[in-house]
């Protein structure tokens, strides 16, 4: 049976011809970055709403939201207009019962920062309310909060285990670039693949860096 290829999303999406480049140059969702407490790519409420009215049909946005309540995780994404929302921290699953009933058509996408083994007993939590996993190399209860753009990898091995055991789709996060891509899928085995620090110079997504990427993804797909 043929393997089902791998989904790629970039993330830091910063403008309309950011978006074109990836999407052109074969990227299945885009990330927009409201507002967070650190990290690169953040954009306004805006531009977010602005990028994802011209993204073709095919390609998902996501809204990387550091809102906590299901309240006003659900305004972020409605007003924003993208179609899914990819919640960066790990909030209180109660709050999802919120989101679901004033956003029900909104994709959810849970965050689980992959810091040790604790990382699998979040499974089960959230695993009820979302459509998705995204691990990441976050570090949430540091001074000042890391949710995501950290450039850094984690235990993959954790990452496997968590794919091997989740039920739903799962994207992997961190440190991801051309070199290691394929390291990754034969490792971890995801569902999706999300990439932002290591496609841009200076500050801005680079196309020949991009193409590198999806390129070396593609070629390490069974």
């Amino acid at each position: 049976m043929k393997t089902m290829r791998t989904r790629l999303k970039i993330c830091c999406i910063s403008s309309l011809d950011e978006a074109e480049i990836a999407v052109a140059e074969g990227a299945d969702a885009l990330g927009l970055v409201g507002a967070m407490p650190s990290g690169p790519g953040v954009i306004s409420d805006d531009a977010i709403s602005r990028i994802a009215r011209q993204v073709p049909p095919g390609v998902s946005t996501f809204l990387l939201t550091s809102e906590i309540s299901g309240e006003a995780i659900s305004e972020h994404a409605l007003r924003t207009g993208v179609d899914t929302v990819q919640i960066v921290t790990h909030i209180d699953p109660a709050e999802y019962r919120m989101l679901i009933a004033s956003a029900p058509s909104v994709r959810r996408v849970q965050v689980i920062h992959v810091q040790d083994e604790h990382a699998l007993e979040l499974m089960d939590l959230y695993e009820p309310y979302v459509h998705a996993f995204l691990l990441d190399s976050g570090s949430p209860s540091a001074p000042v909060p890391l949710l995501g753009g950290t450039g850094r990898m984690h235990d993959w091995a954790i990452s496997a285990r968590f794919v091997q055991q989740s039920r739903k789709p799962v994207f992997l996060a961190g440190g991801l670039s051309a070199e290691n891509v394929a390291d990754a899928i034969s490792t971890v085995k995801p569902f999706g693949l999300d990439i932002c620090s290591n496609l841009r110079s200076d500050g801005k997504l680079d196309r020949n860096k991009l193409r590198s990427y999806i390129r070396a993804a593609r070629s390490a797909e069974p």
